[in-house]
Formats: C-alpha cells, sequence, structure tokens
C-alpha cells in the first residue's frame, strides 16, 4: 500500500476577496504628510489646533487620511497668479 498523493497545484491570478475586502482607502498619517510633503508631527499639530480645515478619521486613536480629502485640501490651498485684463477681469 503506497502512501502517496497525488496533489494537483492550481495558481490562480485573481487576488482573493478576503484580502481585497480588507483594503483600506485610508492612509495613515505617515503616508498622508508624505503626500503633503509635511511631516506627521506637522499633521498632528494641524489635527490638534484645527489651524487648517483638513478633514481626518479618527479610529481609535489613530488619525487616518483619505486621499480625496487630501486632494481637496490642497485644491483649496492652491493661488492663481492672474494678471488683470481689465479693472474685475483676472486671465
Amino acid at each position: 500500500m503506497s502512501n502517496e498523493r497525488n496533489v494537483e497545484v492550481v495558481q490562480s491570478t485573481e487576488i482573493p476577496a478576503v484580502v481585497s475586502r480588507f483594503q483600506s482607502n485610508l492612509l495613515t498619517r505617515r503616508e498622508a504628510a508624505a503626500y503633503l510633503g509635511v511631516t506627521p508631527e506637522t499633521l498632528a499639530v494641524w489635527a490638534s489646533t484645527r489651524r487648517y480645515p483638513l478633514r481626518f478619521v479618527k479610529i481609535g486613536r489613530l488619525s487616518k487620511y483619505r486621499k480625496s480629502d487630501l486632494d481637496a485640501f490642497i485644491n483649496s490651498r492652491t493661488v492663481s497668479c492672474g494678471y488683470r485684463n481689465s479693472e474685475n477681469d483676472i486671465a
């Protein structure tokens, strides 16, 4: 009697549903700081002092940031340096 077993190995290119289910669209404070070009400590100060209207999500003691909120923050801080065509128009 033989104890050998025929095992078929199947390789799948699909990502298991469990992995994708737990992936988050939230960035850590360190990731958000790198995205904005500031330090994580700066983001912590901004959050505690409410210096800027930068939204974040609290999960326990962690602060997480949505990329869309970071992009909105960048857009709100964008300054346009145009010149005046007439008295009230800016190009």
